[in-house]
């Protein structure tokens, strides 16, 4: 079953958009994973360093894998200098509502 990811974010002071730019420039690769339904960055209008990343995966396992790559990668430990404090990751199951 189809799991949706949101991974919610606090970015460092007046750093929303550059969040956003690194976002834009990994994502083509995530978009490519085995397994990635679709993904999006929705950036908060109240408070451009309030984000989330909303991903659907075919499965929690295809997600645990790409997440293995880009913390293989280093990936995550670039994201997570950029941040106020660790995001937090909440996994969804998609319904058939």
């Amino acid at each position: 079953m189809a799991v949706r990811v949101l991974f919610e974010m606090k970015a460092k002071p007046g750093t929303g958009a550059d969040v956003v730019s690194h976002f834009r420039s990994i994502l083509p690769e995530t978009r490519s994973q085995e397994g990635c339904i679709s993904v999006e960055v929705l950036q908060n209008g109240d408070d451009a360093d309030n984000l989330i990343l909303s991903a659907a995966w075919e499965t929690r396992g295809h997600y645990e894998k790409y997440l293995a790559w880009r913390r293989e990668r280093g990936d995550s430990d670039r994201l997570f200098e950029a941040l106020t404090e660790r995001p937090g990751i909440r996994f969804f199951n998609l319904t058939d509502a």
